[in-house]
């Protein structure tokens, strides 16, 4: 009896095209507008519209209009979304690769030297840098270090900010926003600009080569307190998985660093 083989799950052969999977690679360090894309990928504009256009149809990255410009967009990659078909492509192929890891859980991080050291920047200060820079000291178990601050800041942190973190056994309850004047000429090893506002007026003494993250801001938002939580539950998990994605390649990123001292030495 022949046995029937079911065909490559369709999210494998999207992420097979060269140039769909450097597309993904670029957003995998921050989020970009098209013309960005363009000049980082040296394709002309057409074909990275054409392969965005796929990308966008799979549910794998999203536009959102630029909250600073409104006649640009930004494109992002959906983590959440990619983790899931990825998670159950693998699992397709055996049932034991399609394990995960539940939101706000610790994973330990390696880094050799001093630990990381992050930036997160925002316009108030007061949901989405605040929650990223708790994330970081969560997840990192002091393997990364992380400070937030804003542009022009609120007078507190966001109240459902903290409730929500505080559900995964988070503490923000001390967290004070701040202005990102204090940390004028600090080095960090990455500057991560959470609000389309603050990364096209944000000082370039940051840092050379920042990462933006282009959030909705979730104290905007509308509705009924179970609705409003959950739009910052949703920003949480999104935090949550950048996060992750972000400790990984800084990790990544110093080994290689080191091991390449070595091999010169």
């Amino acid at each position: 009896m022949q046995t029937i083989v079911p065909p490559a799950p369709s999210v494998l052969k999207l992420l097979a095209h060269d140039l769909r999977w450097t597309l993904l690679q670029q957003l995998t360090q921050s989020d970009y507008r098209v013309a960005e894309l363009v000049a980082q990928v040296k394709q002309p504009l057409n074909l990275v519209s054409y392969h965005l256009r796929q990308l966008r149809q799979a549910g794998l990255v999203y536009e959102r209009r630029s909250t600073a410009d409104e006649r640009s967009f930004y494109y992002s990659l959906d983590l959440q979304r990619l983790h899931m078909l990825y998670l159950e492509a693998s699992s397709s192929l055996h049932p034991s690769l399609g394990e995960t890891i539940p939101p706000g859980s610790r994973t330990q991080w390696h880094f050799d030297g001093p630990p990381p050291r992050l930036l997160f920047l925002c316009t108030s200060n007061s949901a989405r840098s605040q929650m990223a820079e708790a994330l970081v000291h969560h997840l990192g178990q002091g393997q990364a270090q992380a400070v937030s601050a804003g542009s022009h800041p609120a007078q507190a942190v966001h109240p459902l900010a903290i409730r929500t973190l505080a559900r995964w056994g988070i503490q923000m309850s001390q967290s004070v926003p701040k202005s990102l004047e204090m940390f004028v000429g600090q080095s960090f090893d990455r500057v991560i600009t959470l609000c389309d506002r603050v990364r096209e007026r944000c000082p370039t003494w940051l840092d050379s080569s920042p990462i933006h993250w282009s959030l909705p801001d979730p104290s905007t938002a509308e509705g009924s307190e179970a609705e409003r939580q959950q739009v910052f539950d949703q920003l949480a998990i999104q935090l949550d998985m950048r996060i992750r994605l972000l400790l990984t390649l800084l990790e990544q990123e110093r080994r290689e660093t080191i091991s390449g001292q070595k091999t010169g030495s």
